[in-house]
C-alpha cells in the first residue's frame, strides 16, 4: 500500500525534501498522482475529502491525559505513522502537543469508514470515534469504530526520521520544518512561552500594555532607514515605524506611569544571522525611574525567563554537531562596566590619541573605517569589533558617548556621555536602557544636530509634547528575537522567526 511504502522507504522521502527541483516525471509526481487518485475515489463514493467540523474530546495531549479504559473518545489529528496489516490497521494521530495510537479492525467499520481507511496516507487529517483500550504490549490506544476524512494530503510529508535538513526549505516552507523537526517545534513553543511570560512579568509590576502607530508620518525613535509607503486618502507618505519610543513617551506626558509595547519594528537595512528587516521589540517606560533601575528590571526579567524555561543560569550553545561552543552564565549580579574602561582595556591609551592617530591605530588593527567616519563613530567601531563581540556573559556597558544616544539624559559628572546602559550577552546587544531626556529645549537641540540638513525628519509634535512636561523616566528596549536566540541557543535569527524574510526565488 502506498502509505506503507512512504513510511518504510527513506529514498522516497529524501526526494520529498527536494520537491522544488523535481522534474515532471519524478517519483514525487507519481506519489502525488496516486494521492489524487485516492482523492477522486473518495469523492466517487460520496465522501468529502476535505471534511467538516468534528467534535473532539480535546487535543491529543488532553486525549492521552483523559485515558480511561473502555470509555468513549473522539480525536482528530494528522496521520504520522501507518501500518496496514490486512484487516487490522495501526496508525498514529498527532498534533502539536502529542501522539496517540489508533487501532482499526476493518470488520467493525461502517461502509463509509471502511471506504476512508482504504484511501489513507501519511499526512492526512483524520477524525476518529472509538473507545480507549490498552494493547497487549501495554500501549494506551484508541480502538476506532468510525472514521471521518478531514483533509486529504496531496503531497507526501518529509521523512519522519531525517526531517527537513535543507535550511532553504526550512525557512521558506516553515510548515514542513514544524511538521518534520521536533526541535523546531520546541523552539517556537519556547518563543511563545517567552513572549507570554514577558507580558505577565511586566503586568505583575503594574506596567500597562499599549498600542502605538505602526505607520507614522515621521520615522523617529532610532537612527535607521525606514520603509516608505503612501496613503492615498490622506495624500501623504507614511513610514513603517523603526521604533515606538516617541509615542510611548507621549503617554508619559499624558500621565501613564508605566507603559510597555510588544510589537513589530521595520528597518530597511541589511539581513544577516542577527538582523531581519521585520523584528519584534519590547519597549517599556517607567516614570520617575532611571537607567540603573531599568537595568535591575531587565536583569531580573531575563533571569526569570531563563528559570521559567528551565534553561538557566548556565546556557549552553552548540554547533551543528551538537558540541558545546560556549556557555553563557546568567548568575546574578551581572557585570557593569563603563564604555571608556572597556575600550581602553581592548586598546590601551585609545582616548589619549588624536583623530589621525586613531585612524592609524585602526589600520594597524585591521579595522575597516573611512575618512567619512567621525571620531565617536571610529571609537564605536572599535567597541563593536574588539569589545562587544567578545562579551559572552551579561555585561551592562554604561556611560556611552552622547552622540550615540540623542534621546538620553547627559551624565552630570561627564557631560560627554549619557546615562545609558547597553546590555551585551553572547557578543551582541540584547537591550539598551536610558535615563530619558525630558528637557524639551535640549532634546530639540540634540535631534536637530543629529538630523543635520534633514530637518524635515524631526517629529515636531513629539518635541511640542515635551513642552507640556514629561516626568523623569527610565526606558528600555529588548530585541525579542535576539533574546530568544540567546535563551535557546539558536545560531541564527532566522531560526527563531517563523517566517523570516528571504530573497525571492
Amino acid at each position: 500500500m502506498a502509505a506503507e511504502e512512504e513510511l518504510t522507504s527513506p529514498s522516497t522521502h529524501s526526494l520529498m525534501t527536494h520537491s522544488m527541483n523535481m522534474t515532471s516525471h519524478s517519483p514525487l509526481d507519481e506519489l502525488i498522482a496516486i494521492r489524487r487518485q485516492k482523492l477522486q475515489a473518495l469523492r466517487d463514493q460520496g465522501i468529502d475529502p476535505f471534511g467538516a467540523a468534528f467534535e473532539i474530546t480535546g487535543t491529543i495531549a488532553e486525549v492521552v491525559t483523559k485515558f480511561q479504559e473502555g470509555s468513549t473518545v473522539t480525536a482528530a489529528g494528522r496521520i504520522t505513522a501507518y501500518r496496514n496489516m490486512g484487516k487490522s490497521h495501526f496508525l498514529d494521530l498527532s498534533d502539536l502537543g502529542g501522539r496517540i495510537q489508533v487501532y482499526i479492525n476493518t470488520k467493525e467499520l461502517d461502509e463509509k469508514s471502511l471506504a476512508v481507511v482504504t484511501q489513507l496516507d501519511i499526512g492526512d487529517f483524520l477524525g476518529v470515534e472509538g473507545n480507549y483500550f490498552t494493547t497487549k504490549t501495554g500501549e494506551q490506544s484508541i480502538k476506532g469504530h468510525r472514521l471521518l476524512m478531514l483533509t486529504k494530503a496531496l503531497r507526501p510529508l518529509p521523512d519522519k526520521w531525517h526531517g527537513v535538513q535543507d535550511p532553504e526549505i526550512r525557512y521558506r516552507q516553515r510548515y514542513l520544518d514544524l511538521i518534520a523537526n521536533a526541535p523546531s517545534r520546541t523552539l517556537f513553543l519556547q518563543r511563545i512561552a517567552i513572549v507570554r511570560e514577558v507580558r505577565r512579568f511586566l503586568e505583575e509590576r503594574s506596567f500597562l500594555e499599549v498600542e502605538t502607530p505602526m505607520m507614522q508620518a515621521v520615522a523617529g525613535g532610532a537612527a535607521a532607514e525606514p520603509f516608505r509607503t503612501h496613503h492615498h486618502a490622506l495624500g501623504m507618505d507614511l513610514f513603517l515605524r523603526i521604533a515606538p519610543e516617541l509615542y510611548l513617551k507621549r503617554l508619559l506626558v499624558a500621565g501613564f506611569p508605566k507603559v510597555f509595547e510588544l510589537n513589530r519594528n521595520f528597518r530597511n537595512e541589511g539581513i544577516s544571522r542577527r538582523h531581519n528587516p521585520e523584528f519584534t521589540m519590547l519597549e517599556a517606560y517607567w516614570a520617575f525611574a532611571d537607567f540603573q533601575k531599568m537595568s535591575l528590571l531587565v536583569e531580573e526579567m531575563i533571569c526569570h525567563l531563563a528559570s521559567h524555561l528551565g534553561v538557566g543560569p548556565l546556557i549552553e550553545h552548540h554547533n551543528e554537531e551538537g558540541e558545546v561552543t560556549r556557555t553563557i552564565n546568567l548568575t546574578r549580579p551581572w557585570r557593569r562596566e563603563s564604555y571608556r574602561n572597556l575600550v581602553n582595556a581592548a586598546v590601551p591609551g585609545w582616548f589619549e590619541l588624536d583623530l589621525e592617530a586613531k585612524r592609524k591605530r585602526c589600520a594597524e588593527l585591521k579595522l575597516d573605517i573611512t575618512h567619512c567616519h567621525q571620531e565617536f563613530e571610529i571609537t564605536q567601531h572599535v567597541f563593536e569589533k574588539l569589545v562587544e563581540e567578545k562579551l559572552i556573559d551579561p555585561c551592562f556597558v554604561t556611560q556611552v558617548p552622547k552622540e550615540l544616544v540623542p534621546l538620553a539624559k547627559l551624565n552630570t559628572k561627564d557631560p560627554t556621555t549619557v546615562d545609558v546602559y547597553e546590555l551585551i550577552i553572547n557578543g551582541q546587544e540584547i537591550s539598551p536602557g536610558y535615563s530619558e531626556l525630558n528637557d524639551p529645549d535640549l532634546q530639540r537641540e540634540r535631534l536637530e544636530h543629529q538630523a543635520g540638513e534633514e530637518q524635515q525628519s524631526l517629529d515636531h509634535d513629539f518635541l511640542e509634547s515635551l513642552e507640556y512636561g514629561m516626568p523623569p523616566a527610565g526606558g528600555i528596549g529588548i530585541g525579542i528575537d535576539r533574546l530568544v536566540m540567546m535563551l535557546t541557543g539558536a545560531p541564527s535569527i532566522r531560526d527563531v522567526i517563523l517566517f523570516p524574510h528571504l530573497k525571492r526565488k
